[in-house]
């Protein structure tokens, strides 16, 4: 089996079924394990999010889906020579990865994995198994990574839940949407404006203030800790900030926020979970 994987959750997730040897082509957010940064780039997007700040790629977005534009290239020869047999992507989101409506058609089998919270994701690690021929191997993660969280939920049930705003983004300011609010539930907390399975949306600082959160969690989507930090210099924030890995833990639907849950426990409780389990 020949793999293109345009999605970088969907390229973790066949990592854990240890189909790695199967992958050959990548998007060029698809980072995680490092083996695949050796792959050939299939897909990457149009500007270089790199050299602008949070409130420039903003714009960026805005104007891109104002114009009905992808914000990704898709490079259809190369994928073609690939000879993939599977290619995996995503409808979750206009503006995170290529879109199933945007692959070129090759005869390879498209699959599209679009979970909007933490029961599909664990379902979406599932049915790659099934499809990929591996049930066994994602049946076995995806309890893996359930039975993590629970972990979490079970220790934290009991403490103060500590009012929480999860930004996922800065300039201007979005509330967590999607499974985000689930991992702070499971972590002891309430995120004041996330809402379960919802996209993200956008807000205002006056509005986050309104809410009275104890703890602003910076988790801008595709962003890592030091990232974070340096988008939040300048900010007027309304309560205490940590950065965390949203790249990394947060904002991919894969088997890694199970660690995610494990970060916000020790961010909300240290004294509880600074302990081993």
């Amino acid at each position: 089996m020949r793999i293109v994987s345009l999605l970088p959750s969907a390229t973790e997730i066949v990592a854990e079924l240890g189909l790695l040897d199967a992958l050959v082509g990548r998007s060029e957010e698809c980072d995680w394990p490092a083996e695949v940064r050796r792959l050939p780039v299939a897909s990457a997007s149009r500007v270089d999010m790199a050299g602008l700040s949070g409130r420039e790629i903003d714009s960026v977005v805005r104007l891109a889906v104002a114009d009905g534009q992808s914000l990704y290239m898709l490079d259809a020869e190369l994928v073609e020579r690939l000879e993939p047999d599977v290619i995996l992507t995503q409808d979750l989101c206009r503006v995170c990865a290529v879109s199933s409506g945007e692959v070129c058609d090759v005869g390879a089998e498209v699959v599209s994995l679009d979970p909007h919270t933490l029961a599909e994701i664990a379902a979406s690690v599932r049915e790659l198994g099934r499809r990929l021929g591996a049930a066994a191997r994602g049946e076995g993660v995806a309890r893996r990574m359930e039975e993590r969280i629970d972990r979490v939920r079970r220790r934290a049930a009991g403490l103060p839940r500590r009012r929480v705003f999860v930004a996922e983004w800065l300039d201007p300011p979005f509330a967590a949407g999607h499974w985000l609010p689930e991992l702070v539930a499971a972590a002891g907390g309430i995120d004041v404006l996330g809402r379960v399975g919802e996209p993200s949306r956008e807000t205002t600082w006056a509005a986050v203030t309104a809410a009275q959160p104890e703890l602003i969690v910076l988790a801008p989507c595709g962003f890592d800790a030091t990232r974070a930090a340096a988008e939040a210099t300048g900010l007027e924030l309304p309560a205490p900030a940590v950065p965390v890995d949203a790249n990394a833990f947060f904002s991919r639907p894969s088997p890694r926020v199970a660690e995610g849950a494990e970060i916000l426990a020790r961010i909300l409780h240290p004294e509880a979970f600074s302990r081993a389990a």
